[in-house]
């Protein structure tokens, strides 16, 4: 991020910049208590990141929003924030699944996404086992944020129950965008890994601003909390409804960032 003032005040706009990554959308007042500032100083910030184009400015659809009084403003990262995150060769890495996929098919590109994915669970396998049942997909998320995803798991807000699992940034979004397999390997590793059915409602490879994984309840499915390599990925694709919570506001809406 290049933005104006001391290094100080860019380490500290990067900071800011990098909770609402993990965390948003979120408030400034939460920012604010996050990161030690005052009011008006985590203001500044916003202001400054919100003219860049990092983050946008959300409305919550909660019953907070209906009291009297101004609704409270969320802030979330866009594409542009993302992107100052993501990790480098994102080209490279595209143009060499092109080639992949020109010339041994897209079974290939299949196939070697799931070769990528075996690593991470792989190294993930024994932490999860090791964790309770009711505590396994919080695990996940621990782990999937110990290489930089940013996960959270929380209760799954639709009727049957269940849990989701939450992405908040993808190092290869920008390939995944073109090459859905990537997604698709993670996801079929998640459910051998939660010994579980899980699917997919919202990757940000699609434009959503979290990837979303539900996971099913265990004692409705009857699993018994055996990690099956056929334990199986429920229909839906990759990209579905986008998070209901949260609405993008317009800038006449917004206004400034007040907290």
């Amino acid at each position: 991020m290049s933005g104006a003032g001391t290094g100080t005040e860019r380490d500290t706009r990067a900071r800011v910049a990098r909770l609402i990554l993990e965390h948003g959308p979120v408030t400034a007042s939460a920012l604010g208590e996050r990161v030690g500032l005052t009011p008006a100083a985590i203001r500044r910030h916003l202001d400054a990141l919100l003219a860049e184009g990092m983050i946008e400015v959300r409305k919550a659809r909660t019953p907070q929003a209906r009291r009297r009084g101004r609704p409270a403003k969320w802030f979330a990262i866009t594409d542009a924030g993302r992107s100052a995150f993501v990790h480098a060769y994102d080209d490279l890495a595209t143009s060499a699944l092109r080639f992949l996929a020109e010339t041994a098919g897209d079974h290939a590109v299949a196939e070697f996404a799931r070769r990528q994915i075996a690593d991470l669970e792989r190294r993930y396998r024994p932490v999860v086992q090791e964790a309770p049942p009711h505590q396994r997909v919080r695990t996940l998320a621990e782990a999937l944020s110990g290489d930089g995803y940013a996960a959270a798991a929380a209760k799954a807000p639709q009727p049957g129950g269940g849990e989701q699992l939450c992405q908040h940034h993808c190092p290869v979004a920008h390939v995944a965008a073109e090459f859905p397999q990537l997604c698709e390997a993670e996801t079929e590793a998640f459910s051998r890994l939660l010994g579980t059915p899980v699917q997919r409602l919202a990757t940000i490879a699609h434009g959503d601003g979290i990837c979303t994984t539900h996971v099913s309840s265990r004692t409705l499915c009857g699993t018994g909390g055996t990690d099956d390599p056929a334990a199986s990925v429920a229909p839906g694709g990759d990209a579905g409804e986008r998070s209901p919570e949260l609405t993008h506001t317009s800038d006449e809406e917004s206004g400034g960032t007040s907290l």
